[in-house]
C-alpha cells in the first residue's frame, strides 16, 4: 500500500505541514502532561480511524513508558478503572471535541466544565490545541490513505 500523496514533498503540503509540526511542538512543550498528550493523540486518532497516527501514538507512548494495559483501554476509557479522573476529563473533551458534527452545540458546557477542575488556562490551552492539531494530522492521513505499521519511536524527530 502506498499513499496517494508524499506530504513531505508535495510543495504545497510539506510547507503546511511544517507550520503544523511547529504548533504541535508548542503543545508538547506545555505543562499539560505527556501522558495525557498521547492519549488525547491516540483517542482522536481511533475515532478519526486514522490508522498512521494511532500506529505512531501507540507506540511513542510505550516507548516514553506507558502501560499497555492502558493503551489497550483508551477505547474503552469509560469503563476502565485505569485512568485518572484528569485523564478522563482529557479523554471526554478529545471525544466531544473530535465529534462536533455528531453533537448539535458541539462541546458540552459540561464536559468543559470537567475539564477546568483538572487543568489551568495553559493546560486547557493546550488540551484544546493538540485536539485541533490531532484532527487536522489524523485527516491529511487518512485522506491521502497514509500506510499505518512501520512507524519506528522518534522517526520524525
Amino acid at each position: 500500500m502506498e499513499a496517494r500523496l508524499n506530504l513531505f514533498t508535495n510543495p504545497v503540503a510539506a510547507k503546511a505541514l511544517k507550520h503544523i509540526v511547529a504548533a504541535n511542538k508548542v503543545v508538547m512543550e506545555s505543562s499539560l502532561p505527556h501522558a495525557t498528550q498521547e492519549l488525547v493523540k491516540l483517542r482522536a486518532s481511533q475515532i478519526n480511524g486514522c490508522g498512521f497516527c494511532t500506529d505512531m501514538h501507540t507506540k511513542e507512548a510505550m516507548h516514553a513508558g506507558e502501560d499497555v494495559t492502558r493503551l489497550h483501554l483508551v477505547a474503552a476509557w469509560r469503563e476502565a478503572t485505569v485512568f485518572t479522573d484528569a485523564e478522563r476529563a482529557a479523554l471526554e473533551l478529545t471525544e466531544e471535541g473530535t465529534r462536533i458534527a455528531d453533537a448539535a452545540g458541539g462541546v458540552s458546557d459540561e464536559v468543559w466544565a470537567n475539564a477546568a477542575k483538572y487543568y489551568d488556562e495553559e493546560q486547557l490551552g493546550a488540551l484544546v490545541s493538540l485536539i485541533a492539531l490531532i484532527n487536522a494530522f489524523n485527516r491529511a492521513n487518512v485522506i491521502i490513505q497514509q500506510p499505518a505499521g512501520d512507524y519506528q519511536p522518534g522517526m520524525f524527530g
